[in-house]
């Protein structure tokens, strides 16, 4: 039995939906995936075929993917320890979101929060099927690879429990087929806020950009928003999310950046001002995301061998999932595929 089969499985991704991932991203998630890699066997993915739930340019698409597969690599996720793949590589996510959508109730899926505050402003009759069912679809991303744990933020917490909802509800009818997966939920880290609005999660969807920090950003714009980050009208450093949420925003991302406990960082500004907290984390920032950014335009210069690593992953992912989907299709009745035809 090879090292990778004796470890717990996790399985996680991140949409292709920008030109970058943002700061929120890479804190909340990838560092916690790059820490992940020794002790599970790891999946990570590029969830393309969720990203078709709203409208896309097909080459701003495929240059999107080709963008964060990179900086999944630039931020240390290592593809010969874990699997890296783009999701339209691997047909058999499609195929069991079909079987999900088939035992998921209509009323089930209209309770999803994420389809309700998608179409808040323009209404369901302006959505698309695919966002009504891309719950299922992601249910079928997690239990396609029967893993262990799904390291999420808490935003995607009911995604998680849907899938194991339809775990169960599939083990019931049809027999032990899918393992019921855990939300890891990093305790810190968790959710980095918007610089202007730090009330607000950082998103590539929020109002302005002076609220976010992107991986591929040039170093001075970035330490410009940092230095520009909304604080509040008195001058103490301290930790409190209700009244002081820009300070306490600024001490988290300076925390999990270095390694230092808040407290432990409260008690070195005691006396100093917002500026000298401002500079340092634009500094922390600045000196983690260049790094990273040098490496992702290095990988993209070759797209070849960036496709070629796509690839393998892909391999790797396919023979685990097609076992899976050859299981769930027997289990509902479907008849064994047909050889060759002479």
């Amino acid at each position: 039995m090879t090292e990778t089969s004796t470890r717990p499985r996790v399985l996680s991704g991140m949409q292709p939906s920008g030109e970058s991932l943002h700061l929120g991203n890479y804190l909340g998630a990838l560092v916690n995936w790059v820490k992940s890699q020794d002790d599970y066997e790891a999946l990570f993915f590029i969830p393309d075929m969720h990203a078709i739930t709203v409208p896309q340019d097909p080459a701003e698409l495929r240059e999107r993917t080709r963008k964060t597969a990179a900086q999944y690599i630039a931020g240390g996720i290592d593809v010969h320890k874990s699997t890296l793949f783009v999701q339209s590589h691997v047909p058999e996510h499609a195929q069991l979101a079909w079987v999900l959508n088939c035992i998921t109730g209509f009323g089930e899926a209209s309770r999803m929060t994420q389809f309700k505050d998608k179409t808040a402003k323009g209404g369901a009759e302006s959505a698309s099927v695919g966002l009504f069912t891309y719950p299922m679809l992601m249910a079928a991303d997690i239990l396609l690879y029967r893993p262990h744990g799904v390291p999420v933020g808490d935003d995607q917490r009911q995604h998680v429990e849907l899938s194991r909802d339809l775990a169960k509800r599939f083990n019931h009818r049809f027999g032990e087929t899918f393992v019921i997966p855990e939300a890891f939920i990093p305790a810190e880290g968790a959710r980095i806020y918007d610089l202007q609005n730090p009330t607000s999660k950082m998103s590539k969807s929020a109002s302005g950009p002076g609220g976010l920090i992107n991986l591929m950003d040039d170093p001075k714009i970035t330490a410009k928003r940092i230095k520009s980050a909304v604080t509040d009208a008195e001058t103490v450093i301290a930790h409190d999310r209700e009244s002081k949420p820009g300070v306490t925003n600024l001490l988290e991302i300076l925390s999990t950046l270095t390694g230092k406990p808040v407290d432990v960082l409260v008690a070195e500004y005691d006396g100093k001002m917002y500026g000298h907290l401002k500079v340092d984390v634009a500094d922390a920032v600045v000196s983690r995301l260049e790094p990273i950014r040098a490496r992702t335009l290095e990988l993209l210069a070759d797209p070849a061998e960036l496709d070629r690593l796509l690839a393998h992953g892909a391999a790797k992912a396919r023979a685990i999932a097609a076992g899976t989907l050859a299981d769930v299709y027997d289990k509902v009745g479907f008849l064994p595929p047909l050889g060759p035809v002479d």
